[in-house]
């Protein structure tokens, strides 16, 4: 399989500047629509055989460009979410590689049993990710693209992969950056690529 991941565009949460964390989540700003527009023109020359987003609004939002473009539906996949923040729900993101991503950079460095305060482990975020993963490979796609957020992705490809841990501080991905992978849950994964940037559109945006 080759499965691109694409960090959703930005959300009204984004826009606020806290970190948030209920169901079904904030929508995109008009800015994220905007994104979500580049993004699926950057996508366009990706032959994608499924379009997958998580259970939260703004990424299903910000998969339905690409999708249309290809005919497809987007395809709900809960155990991509964003990692619960527990405790740190509605603090300052520009804090949290202080707070809330201070146990994601545990589990990365090998520590999984680490807790998110409040929320949960490195374990069991990896076996929920994993099992995503699984069930679109049951689908039988082979090319799937994946809408999600920045800590699930960043934190999942880089505990899956031999991808540099420094990827998580150094370059964070910005709405609508894009994480390639290649590989097969049997077999594991392989990091392809990874673009922090977001889709035709500034880099100036919140980090997390």
């Amino acid at each position: 399989m080759t499965v691109t991941f694409v960090r959703h565009g930005q959300s009204t949460g984004n826009a606020s500047g806290l970190i948030v964390g209920t169901e079904p989540g904030p929508p995109l700003t008009d800015l994220g629509h905007e994104q979500a527009d580049a993004a699926a023109e950057r996508l366009s020359d990706e032959s994608f055989d499924g379009v997958y987003a998580s259970s939260l609004y703004r990424t299903q939002q910000t998969a339905e460009p690409t999708a249309k473009a290809r005919g497809l539906t987007v395809q709900i996949l809960p155990g991509v979410a964003e990692i619960p923040a527990g405790t740190w729900k509605g603090t300052p993101e520009s804090d949290a590689f202080e707070t809330y991503l201070v146990a994601p950079q545990q589990w990365i460095d090998g520590d999984t049993s680490a807790r998110i305060p409040g929320s949960i482990s490195g374990d069991e975020f990896k076996a929920r990710f994993d099992g995503a993963l699984e069930s679109v490979e049951r689908n039988g796609d082979r090319n799937p693209v994946i809408f999600a957020h920045v800590a699930s992705i960043m934190t999942w490809v880089l505990m899956s992969t031999d991808g540099d841990n420094n990827l998580f501080r150094d370059q964070p991905l910005r709405n609508t950056g894009t994480v390639v992978v290649k590989g097969s849950p049997t077999d594991g994964w392989e990091l392809v690529k990874w673009d922090a940037a977001p889709a035709g559109l500034p880099a100036e945006e919140p980090a997390t």
